[in-house]
């Protein structure tokens, strides 16, 4: 189970994160410890020798990860996916202001500064640095303009399924004529799944996965399930970065980076290719039959195209 973790972002915003780290040997502080050696038999005769107990060498500490999940999502949805990193890397997911457990403020705000300093505050107040950040879509690009912005913070980064290029003005339209639809209050998460993972009109073929995935995020009112967010500041969030192209920032990355996505996904393999070449140390991988939330879908595809990258940059 997660351990919570409080942290102060930018502008004073709390922020939730949560700490998915096995605790192991003398880290497992929860359970009983060893207490002192007990006293020998008084039969016993005196030893004129002394033992000297045996060395072992030092545990390196544990490497810092960082998960930052995207636009309307939460720190949990991460954990089907990370359980095979746990350990042997100290992992800890985000919820990213605005969104599941942290703090919304009514007047944001909701820019990309605000969320790449939130990231930041949470590496160097948890002590996480220099961390590998794990980002999926927006949360991929607040971890790689930090990782531009920062390099000193991060030793390496995980794109998954986020685009470079500019959406336009036509993609928010979209956004928010599709937040207008939603049938909200729903009467029961079953009826949300439904919605979400059947009867959604950006749903090409039923997807129970995505219809699980909005129903982690969803909180029961008097008048039935809304969602934990305000649709409103998603709205403004995604405003701040769907109109430019983010391919300068992307280039200032100098940290090995790993770009992921799935073939279904909203990231096409040819810029998905163009990302990897514009990195200076970019290496790409992709995941069959996975979409946007490739991670989601598929925790154990995802855990094997991401785990030997990893490691390799982990690895002391």
């Amino acid at each position: 189970m997660a351990r919570r973790l409080d942290v102060t972002g930018a502008d004073g915003v709390r922020l939730a994160a949560w700490d998915y780290t096995t605790p192991t040997g003398d880290d497992r502080k929860d359970g009983p410890q060893p207490g002192p050696r007990p006293p020998a038999p008084r039969s016993e005769p005196a030893r004129a020798t002394r033992r000297t107990p045996p060395t072992h060498p030092p545990t390196p500490p544990a490497q810092g990860v960082l998960l930052l999940h995207g636009l309307m999502g939460h720190a949990a949805h991460w954990a089907p996916a990370v359980r095979r990193l746990t350990g042997r890397h100290r992992v800890v997911a985000l919820d990213q202001r605005g969104h599941g457990h942290s703090q919304k403020p009514p007047a944001g705000p909701f820019t990309r500064e605000a969320y790449v300093a939130d990231a930041a505050a949470v590496v160097e107040q948890l002590g996480l640095g220099p961390v590998t950040l794990v980002g999926h879509s927006m949360g991929a690009l607040t971890a790689w303009q930090l990782a531009a912005e920062r390099p000193d913070l991060v030793r390496a980064l995980v794109i998954c399924d986020m685009r470079a290029s500019a959406l336009g003005a036509a993609s928010q339209r979209a956004w928010q004529d599709w937040f207008r639809g939603w049938p909200a209050p729903f009467p029961s998460l079953d009826a949300v799944r439904r919605w979400f993972g059947e009867d959604d009109p950006w749903v090409e073929r039923p997807n129970p996965a995505r219809g699980a995935f909005f129903a982690e995020v969803m909180a029961e009112h008097p008048d039935g399930w809304r969602p934990v967010f305000d649709p409103a500041q998603m709205l403004t969030s995604r405003e701040t970065w769907v109109h430019d192209a983010h391919w300068e920032s992307l280039a200032q990355v100098r940290c090995p980076t790993l770009v992921v996505r799935g073939l279904d996904g909203e990231l096409g393999r040819a810029e998905a290719q163009e990302m990897v070449r514009v990195l200076p140390h970019g290496a790409y991988a992709e995941i069959p039959d996975a979409g946007h939330l490739l991670h989601y879908e598929h925790p154990e595809a995802w855990s094997e195209a991401v785990e030997p990258f990893l490691n390799g940059v982990l690895t002391p």
